[in-house]
């Protein structure tokens, strides 16, 4: 198989498809699985990704007040064809506590990606109308093959009506509900591949 393509799974019931998860994710591991538009969708993860959720975490765990806590690739249920795994997802301490294994997009302050090759579309496209029409106020997305974060806000039935991209170097900067949240990109890691990229020390 080979690794830098996604697999997808074509089915038409939900239970089938979660029936199906768990072995899919027992045979292929070191992929991340989620259900967009009816299909299972599995995408490879590598060191940048993870060094990149890592890195959000941390700045952000350090910033919030002690009603909210961070969730990490968790089920994330939306409707009957679409379930997704946000990377990071900022909702209230007392549910995260709760140790489940999926959660309601309504507890989400601030959902946050890291794009890998396969998700390009995903992140950019559906993820964006899914999360801005169930209302979450706040969505990151961190690309390190284009070395930038896009902040999208102020959700509406169709998409985020606000956007800015900022090349990594600059401070992320996110007016929450629950406070202001800023993150220095200037260490993120970076494809080697990446326009005018240089290796990250």
């Amino acid at each position: 198989m080979d690794r830098e393509a996604d697999v997808t799974v074509t089915v038409s019931e939900i239970d089938r498809l979660h029936s199906q998860l768990s072995r899919l994710e027992d045979m292929f591991p070191g992929y991340r699985t989620e259900i967009v538009e009816g299909a299972i969708v599995m995408s490879p993860v590598k060191p940048h990704h993870n060094e990149t959720v890592c890195e959000v975490r941390n700045a952000l765990k350090a910033q919030l007040s002690e009603e909210w806590g961070c969730i990490m690739d968790v089920a994330v249920p939306f409707d009957d064809e679409n379930e997704f795994c946000p990377d990071l997802a900022v909702i209230p301490k007392a549910e995260s506590a709760k140790n489940l294994s999926a959660y309601s997009p309504d507890l989400i302050e601030l959902a946050i990606e890291v794009v890998s090759p396969g998700s390009i579309r995903n992140d950019y496209e559906i993820k964006d109308r899914a999360y801005a029409r169930r209302g979450i106020p706040h969505y990151l997305i961190f690309d390190p093959y284009k070395a930038h974060c896009v902040t999208h806000w102020n959700p509406g039935p169709d998409g985020y009506l606000g956007r800015d991209t900022l090349p990594y170097g600059k401070t992320v900067v996110v007016e929450t509900g629950i406070g202001k949240l800023s993150l220095d990109t200037g260490g993120l890691p970076v494809d080697p591949g990446a326009p005018g990229s240089s290796p990250t020390p």
